[in-house]
């Protein structure tokens, strides 16, 4: 295996001015000077091996879950009219953006409203997250709680957008809060932290989670996320 040793840049996003105009273009025009503490190695096999994986595994969860995701699409349309699918700007792999597909659990103005509720955020990590949050429907409760509305990423894995197992994406004003080596690899639907505690860890146990993985990824490592992730989801959906 080759050692590549990537050096940190101190600068990379701490001007406020660029936290708020951090965007596509933005990060093209600094070329993203990826920075890391540790050492990152490069893993052709297994990067073949799992982008594999991805494409047979998504092909086939959405065929199974096609019809849940169908009946699902309708409960959110009769709940609050409108596309019961939600996009939204994510930063990729080496800071690319990619726009993520989520099911809609929010009434259509959640967006505008959210700023009204800042004051309000419970998270410790650095998503947006508070407990009773109004913006969300009834049938929004439900697919949060049983992980459901994640369900469309797999077209963003299918893409080769994202994995099934890699740090989560964030959106650009969140990662632009965050350290960019945990932009080494490719983000996924699952990872160390959404199955060891989510958003109760804080902002620096998510990093440190995120680096731990990128050290240790490997086959058989998305193979353990995949079995807790499973356990997990049907522990939250039965609570």
């Amino acid at each position: 295996m080759t050692n590549v040793n990537v050096q940190t840049d101190t600068n990379v996003l701490t001007d406020p001015i660029e936290i708020i105009t951090f965007n596509e273009k933005a990060l093209q025009e600094r070329k993203m000077a990826i920075s890391t503490p540790n050492t990152y190695q490069r893993k052709p096999v297994y990067d073949a091996v799992k982008r594999a994986s991805d494409i047979v595994f998504s092909l086939i969860a959405l065929i199974v879950f096609s019809p849940l995701m169908l009946i699902v699409s309708l409960l959110i349309i009769i709940d609050d009219f409108g596309s019961p699918v939600y996009t939204q700007e994510r930063v990729g792999k080496n800071g690319k953006i990619f726009r993520i597909y989520k099911f809609r659990s929010m009434y259509k103005n959640a967006d505008k409203i959210r700023e009204q509720l800042k004051d309000r955020d419970e998270s410790n990590g650095a998503t947006f997250k508070i407990k009773n949050d109004p913006r969300i429907t009834r049938i929004g409760h439900v697919i949060r709680n049983t992980s459901i509305d994640e369900l469309p990423q797999l077209i963003n894995i299918l893409k080769g957008e994202m994995s099934i197992i890699g740090p989560r994406p964030f959106i650009p004003r969140e990662q632009a809060m965050l350290p960019d080596d945990r932009l080494l690899v490719t983000p996924g639907l699952s990872c160390y932290w959404q199955v060891g505690g989510k958003n109760s860890l804080t902002k620096e146990e998510q990093i440190e989670l995120d680096r731990k993985y990128i050290r240790e990824r490997s086959v058989l490592v998305d193979a353990k996320i995949i079995i807790k992730t499973i356990f997990f989801v049907f522990k939250t959906g039965n609570s």
